[in-house]
């Protein structure tokens, strides 16, 4: 079997996990590889996909021989492991399972490993080999108990933004998930954390960082303003030096200001110019992050699942200028639905719920009726994903489509949808 198909061997979560001995035990078999690496460590509910891309961005272009360690991955598998931009090759891929494999199989704990888990020795071990300069590392799922936290001290602790998620894992309450993000700080090494979070979780974060010895650095939004922010991207100023962003929202400012902020405690391990760091940030992008497919007619992708990420969402839409507003959306199962919908109602005109993207989604009917009951217009099409989206675009030439509720559904689209279909839908506008 190839290494995409040993990987999916394991099962996708894995036997919970009380402690880090078990990942600890995995790269021990495998060699500590993440031994004498410096690591940029990122959590967050919402935000770490981006700030870790603007991080990798930001140090490839300042010479740096960057990783990057993402979940989960959109288009493909490889895209979760990257070394200055560029996925893992199918090659190397098969040649680090294959290093692996026989101290994985071997283990006594096999059975229990996670997915994710495999993936992050295969990272760490490709990381290894390419003799990184830097590891910019996402957690997967919280932070304390989070496999990535088995790393001993990074150059830098980036907590993003913190709302409500996977709270049948890591709690029900803004500040039980704020102490399991904080874990990820460590002894004597510095931490950012992005602003505008509630204060319940700030007072963590710092009750955290100063247990500790650590730095707490926490952006100034005082110090920001913001020049332009459309679909297109945003343009501030901070601290007298101007920005832009490729991703559309104000919360990527925040993101942006965040890793600002960070690269600027870690510079005494990893110098970075001023010029680097801004053009770095101007060149991030991620699928799937209100990314526009398509301009005229206007069609937007966006993975946000969650009631914080979906808020941003609107925003967004609130620019628009009061076109009308489709969404085709699907979500997972695990998510807080009724609070995320909830976020977009008084921006999208109408929704259509679609499933069969996920072996986690929710049914179409049931997500429409959870949607009709937030106060928004829905229907549900169980019909295929793609065809939906057509007539959705076809139906709203003069408006906007947004297809939007999950990182899953996201991926199935880029997948399955060539950009170039949209043009064929203009031009078939007048035979429909």
């Amino acid at each position: 079997m190839n290494a995409e198909e040993y990987v999916s061997t394991f099962s996708r979560f894995g036997r919970r996990a009380e402690d880090l001995g078990r990942i600890a035990s995995l790269l021990g078999a495998a060699g500590d590889p993440q031994d004498g690496m410096r690591f940029i460590h990122i959590a967050g509910t919402n935000g770490k996909g981006s700030m870790a891309q603007m991080f990798s961005e930001v140090y490839t272009r300042a010479g740096y021989v960057t990783g990057l360690f993402t979940s989960p991955y959109i288009i493909e598998y490889s895209d979760r492991i990257r070394v200055n931009g560029e996925n893992i090759p199918p090659d190397e891929l098969e040649r680090t399972v294959e290093e692996l494999r026989a101290a994985i199989d071997a283990h006594p704990l096999r059975e229990d490993f996670s997915q994710f888990e495999i993936t992050q020795a295969i990272a760490f071990r490709y990381f290894q080999k390419k003799r990184c300069d830097v590891v910019v590392l996402e957690t997967g799922l919280g932070g304390l108990l989070d496999s990535t936290n088995v790393i001993s001290s990074p150059l830098l602790s980036v907590i993003g933004s913190v709302d409500l998620d996977h709270t049948a894992i890591l709690g029900n309450t803004i500040e039980e998930i704020a102490f399991q993000k904080a874990g990820i700080i460590k002894r004597g090494c510095p931490c950012v954390l992005s602003p505008c979070n509630r204060e319940e979780t700030v007072e963590i974060v710092r009750k955290k960082a100063a247990e500790c010895g650590s730095r707490l650095v926490i952006p100034d939004m005082s110090q920001c303003s913001v020049i332009c922010s459309d679909i297109t991207g945003s343009r501030f100023r901070y601290k007298n030096a101007q920005y832009q962003t490729a991703m559309a929202g104000e919360h990527q400012i925040r993101n942006a200001l965040t890793v600002i902020e960070g690269i600027k405690l870690a510079a005494d391990s990893l110098k970075v110019s001023d010029e680097d760091i801004a053009k770095g940030i101007a060149a991030a992008k991620i699928c799937g992050r209100t990314e526009v497919l398509c301009r005229s007619p206007l069609v937007i992708l966006d993975g946000s699942h969650n009631p914080d990420g979906i808020r941003a969402l609107g925003k967004v839409l609130s620019g628009l200028g009061g076109i009308r507003i489709n969404a085709v959306i699907g979500m997972h199962r695990d998510k807080n639905i009724f609070g995320a919908v909830g976020e977009l109602t008084a921006y999208v005109d109408n929704f259509t719920a679609v499933d069969g993207f996920s072996d986690m989604d929710v049914p179409a009917e049931e997500l429409a009726r959870t949607i009709r009951a937030a106060g928004g217009k829905a229907s549900a099409d169980v019909g295929d994903i793609i065809s939906v989206i057509k007539r959705a675009v076809r139906e709203n030439p003069n408006g906007a489509t947004v297809i939007c509720g999950s990182l899953y559904l996201a991926a199935y689209v880029k997948t399955h949808l060539n950009n170039s279909l949209f043009s064929t839908i203009v031009d078939k506008q007048g035979k429909n």
